[in-house]
């Protein structure tokens, strides 16, 4: 089993800047981190492989800083680590990421399964896995709870909607995001985590996958970012609430009235 894991680094602090051009996230100088739900779809890889066999590329797309979440995801167990680094990829929206990663597989070739998380923290709009499968004509389940059943043709998941839970059969090759509730991402050895930050991380430029140059990057991306304003101040006062539960439970619902909550 072949299989292929999308992680991005993201900004970890709230603190992170705006470009006042390109309107996009300022990435270089500040502190960051795997992707949280990145860390789900590496897991639950390397728990396939555990299971039936096979090998498992993390594959990520930005500044040369993105070699510690590949490394986190080799630490992890990830057999291979391939990082797209260059600035014609600098400011693609989900549009260009999903046909730049999309393009890397192809190369990679052979890949049976590929694995995102549900979305990226500092985006959050939950496009690029479908991207991706969409551009390489693949099947696809999102937000994918548990794998019921796998073999070397077809993948069984369940899937969380608005109202329950879907089972799908797909056949492979194909492509899952997850979510956080899928599995428990293991907390690498020290030996592990030694020998990854000495393994190889394989660099590719856009010309090593045959990507387009009017398909790659910001000036290739359809989205155009207008306006960005910071969020408001969250009202961080707290009020305790004295009596028994019920006197506590009528002063609450009267407080929430008085707000308009309800």
């Amino acid at each position: 089993m072949k299989i292929v894991v999308c992680i991005k680094q993201v900004p970890s602090t709230t603190d992170a800047k705006i470009d006042p051009e390109t309107k996009r996230i300022i990435r270089e100088g500040t502190k960051a981190a795997m992707n949280p739900f990145d860390l789900y779809a590496v897991e639950e890889a390397i728990r396939i492989k555990e299971r039936i066999g096979g090998e498992v590329t993390a594959l990520s797309m930005g500044p040369e800083s993105a070699k510690n979440s590949l490394i986190e995801a080799l630490s992890m167990g990830a057999d291979n680590a391939v990082l797209l680094c260059d600035r014609m990829f600098a400011g693609s929206d989900t549009w260009a990421t999903s046909y730049t990663l999309a393009k890397a597989i192809e190369k990679i070739g052979g890949v049976d399964l590929i694995i995102c998380g549900k979305q990226a923290v500092d985006g959050d709009t939950a496009q690029v896995g479908p991207g991706i499968a969409a551009k390489l004509d693949l099947m696809q389940a999102t937000n994918v709870s548990k794998i019921e059943g796998i073999s070397e043709d077809a993948i069984t998941v369940s899937r969380l909607n608005e109202t329950g839970l879907d089972v799908l059969r797909l056949r492979l090759p194909a492509l899952i995001t997850v979510i956080k509730d899928i599995n428990e991402p293991r907390i690498p050895t020290l030996k592990n985590a030694r020998k990854a930050r000495k393994a190889e991380i394989i660099m590719w430029k856009p010309d090593d996958i045959g990507a387009e140059p009017d398909k790659t990057g910001l000036y290739a991306s359809p989205t155009r970012v207008v306006r960005t304003e910071p969020p408001e101040t969250r009202n961080s006062v707290t009020k305790k609430i004295e009596g028994g539960v019920s006197d506590q439970a009528k002063a609450l619902l009267d407080e929430l009235v008085s707000r308009g909550l309800i």
